[in-house]
């Protein structure tokens, strides 16, 4: 009977234990299932922060990647000469547009070889990165600055339309990268009918305009402001800066005097568009002095200080 009960408390024990050892193992489970489910809602979480964060480090790893082969393949590139003739197919045909040095090299260093004119048609060969055109030149070959030569036909630099005192200001002074568009005796009505269809054949962009008339009609200087402002915006649209040379003064003339002239200046200067620059010619000869031998006319070295200071405004 004690054997008996002695097996049951040992095998009630033996029950209990496993029924331990078995919750234990359960317990395990379970925990290690909450560990799982921990872990894998922590990945979830984590991945949504960051899983776009590598994609982008691969791109800018690329991009820097392909930056530094770029780098790497630029400069083994070797840079082209500059003063290295680059030649046209065909050659093209250009203008000089001012008075222009031609060299035997492309750049200032070297040596002149000879000069072309305003307006000069020139035969270019091919061009360098520096800013010169190798042109055809002579019997050989010469370079130019671009900044000199126009696809086009350039308008003249200076070009001066008026009366007897324009043309003997042609005489003084000469005719490089000038034109004159002028005849002794004229007024208004020569200004309107002749010499002003003719200034589209010399002026345009970046042509400077001098006008001067009135010492022979000192009378029209209403018809001279109308004529003038009428025909601005045109100028203007061409590129050609418009100034207006007022008449200048007389000694012990017969056919004017320099109150009608003072009169015929004053109209003009402030009834004139303002896009027209006024030259006050008048008053520099006043002051600086000048000679004449008939009373209207001047001698060459009055002309070419006049002219001295037609530039003076101009280049101010």
């Amino acid at each position: 009977m004690k054997l008996k009960n002695l097996k049951n408390k040992n095998l009630i024990l033996v029950s209990g234990a496993l029924m331990v050892a078995s919750l234990a193992v359960c317990g395990a489970a379970f925990a290690t299932d909450e560990i799982k489910v921990s872990a894998t809602e922590a990945i979830i979480a984590s991945t949504e922060d960051v899983s776009v964060q590598p994609e982008i480090a691969s791109i800018e790893g690329s991009s820097a990647i392909a930056d530094e082969s770029s780098a790497a393949a630029s400069s083994s590139v070797e840079p082209i000469d500059p003063n290295v003739v680059v030649h046209y197919e065909v050659p093209a045909n250009m203008f000089a547009s001012a008075t222009v040095n031609v060299r035997n090299g492309a750049g200032i260093q070297c040596d002149k070889i000879g000069k072309l004119s305003w307006g000069a048609q020139i035969t270019v060969t091919g061009e360098t990165g520096s800013g010169w055109y190798e042109i055809a030149y002579k019997d050989g070959i010469g370079y130019v600055s671009k900044d000199y030569v126009s696809t086009g036909i350039p308008g003249v630099p200076f070009l001066f339309v008026g009366d007897s005192r324009t043309v003997q200001l042609k005489t003084a002074v000469g005719s490089t990268d000038k034109a004159y568009v002028a005849k002794v005796g004229e007024g208004y009505s020569w200004f309107k009918n002749t010499a002003l269809p003719q200034i589209p054949n010399y002026a345009g962009n970046g042509t400077v305009m001098v006008i001067n008339f009135g010492v022979n009609d000192l009378a029209n200087a209403s018809k001279y402001i109308k004529l003038v402002n009428s025909n601005i915006d045109s100028w203007e649209a061409a590129g050609i800066k418009v100034y207006y040379a007022a008449v200048t003064p007389v000694k012990n003339c017969k056919t004017v005097s320099n109150e009608q002239i003072e009169k015929f200046n004053a109209k003009l200067k402030s009834q004139l568009d303002p896009r027209v620059t006024w030259i006050d010619g008048y008053s520099y000869l006043k002051q600086n002095g000048f000679s004449t031998g008939d009373g209207l006319h001047y001698n060459n070295s009055t002309y070419k200080s006049l002219y001295s200071y037609y530039m003076s405004v101009i280049d101010a």
